[in-house]
């Protein structure tokens, strides 16, 4: 299921926002009424949707020429999502989508950046065959006007999702736009906002309110989100990060695109906001960042602290353990070997004995010690621990790798989908091949209905 689209039981759940909107401002007008104060116009709201990782466009910013194909890329062409382009032109698709994995620059031969607009979050690939492939908000919106909501009342706000999140203030000054954008839609309309958010756009979101602390005097701060925020709907969050992510980051998932496990990897391993994804334990906080910004200044680096329940429970609150990766033993000595030996010639260069299984948490995972572990293993890790390193602990807002605490909010809705497998455990192994193709997964457990299941189907209770 591609990232960009909603599950079915998402695809209801919007529903559901749509017809809160319309009764979460009744209410506002009952509750005003009753209370004998001047009603409130609920036609005063303005609804502002932040989408989720790879549910926005990206357009060409550069003028690139694509020997052996009919399609060049040239300034506005649409980068994600343009099937065409990328069935016929997948190399030069590739240079427009790819970032450098340690700063975050553009590939020197092409540069993509985000679309603007409703048009840029409704539909990816619009045409006859792939239009509903790639539908994101375009229905959600047509229930809107289905209801009456005005033109003017529905303001979407897309990001370059590759970007991590400092990098996307530094290089598109995204929270100053977002919070100008609450600012006008306050004066188009008269009323505060509806915020709906879906997967990372949770994720970009709280960003914001801990960046807003530090850009608002203290005690303003409450009164700008009373004035200009009156509910949040978290669509679909990732309030402990997504399993998947995983996956992506060792063995790449294509999401439904006429591309290779690894080459959706090493695009993946690209954008450091891959990492923003990563699951992490309920038991583990970062340091208070708003108080180290008065009191020790702006260098720091926002290691995790852990209560006790984080060692004296099982798999950091999680379900099961995360991450599960078998490695070859070489026979008379202690040292395991460099994954490009193993996968340059397995069984010539070496003699391999039974495999070792190393297990990860979620705290393991979130922290680095899966990519550390792996850095003899495999060569991406040295670029996943810099990325981890510089724009989550090194972040200057906060590590957005830390649970949640509830947003100042009046009104806060958490929405999922129901009834649907779950990934929440992988098990990998070494394929033999060179990176990316290196990993393969082996196995994966499924949570379902308050037990654990594995795709040969054998359950536990748990």
């Amino acid at each position: 299921m591609p990232p960009w689209r909603f599950r079915s039981g998402d695809l209801a759940c919007a529903m559901v926002i749509a017809v809160a909107t319309a009764t979460a401002a009744s209410v506002v007008v009952a509750a005003g009424a009753a209370d004998g104060e001047a009603e409130f116009d609920y036609r005063k709201l303005s609804g502002i949707i932040i989408p989720g990782f790879a549910s926005t466009q990206l357009r060409a910013w550069s003028v690139l020429d694509c020997p052996y194909s009919p399609f060049d890329f040239n300034p506005l062409d649409s980068v994600w999502l343009d099937s065409t382009k990328l069935f016929s032109a997948v190399n030069c698709w590739l240079k427009c989508m790819l970032l450098d994995p340690y700063n975050q620059t553009d590939h020197p031969e092409c540069k993509s950046r985000p679309d603007s607009g409703l048009s840029a979050i409704t539909e990816l690939d619009p045409g006859y065959i792939t239009g509903p492939l790639s539908s994101i908000w375009k229905e959600w919106v047509k229930w809107c006007v289905d209801f009456g909501i005005e033109a003017n009342a529905i303001i979407a706000v897309p990001y370059d999702w590759r970007l991590p999140p400092s990098m996307l203030e530094e290089r598109d000054l995204y929270f100053h736009k977002l919070k100008l954008t609450f600012e006008i839609a306050l004066k188009l309309r008269g009323g505060p906002s509806l915020v709906f958010a879906h997967s990372m756009g949770n994720n970009v979101f709280r960003y914001f309110l801990e960046w807003l602390k530090l850009e608002i005097a203290p005690k303003h701060y409450i009164q700008w989100l009373d004035k200009h925020i009156h509910a949040y709907f978290a669509v679909g969050a990732p309030l402990l990060g997504s399993t998947e992510s995983v996956r992506a980051t060792l063995s790449g998932t294509t999401s439904g695109l006429p591309i290779t496990e690894g080459t959706a990897r090493l695009m993946f391993n690209s954008f450091a906001a891959s990492l923003w994804l990563l699951p992490f334990s309920k038991y583990c906080k970062a340091d208070n960042v708003y108080w180290k910004h008065f009191f020790e200044g702006k260098a720091h680096i926002n290691r995790q602290q852990c209560d006790e329940m984080e060692y004296s429970s099982d798999n950091s609150g999680w379900p099961t353990t995360l991450v599960s990766i078998e490695v070859p033993t070489v026979r008379g000595t202690d040292a395991y070997p460099s994954i490009m030996d193993i996968t340059e010639d397995i069984t010539s260069n070496m003699e391999c004995g039974k495999p070792t299984l190393l297990s990860f948490s979620a705290r393991e995972v979130s922290d680095g010690t899966l990519f550390k572990t792996m850095l003899d293993y495999d060569p991406q890790s040295k670029a996943l621990i810099h990325q981890l390193e510089k724009y989550y602990q090194g972040d200057p807002v906060l590590n957005p790798l830390t649970p949640w605490e509830r947003p100042p909010i009046k009104n806060v809705f958490c929405i999922y989908g129901i009834d649907t497998k779950t990934e929440v455990g992988y098990y990998f192994a070494p394929s033999g091949k060179p990176y990316p193709d290196n990993w393969i997964i082996t196995d994966v457990i499924y949570e379902f209905e308050r037990s654990l299941l594995s795709r040969s189907f054998f359950f536990w209770k748990a």
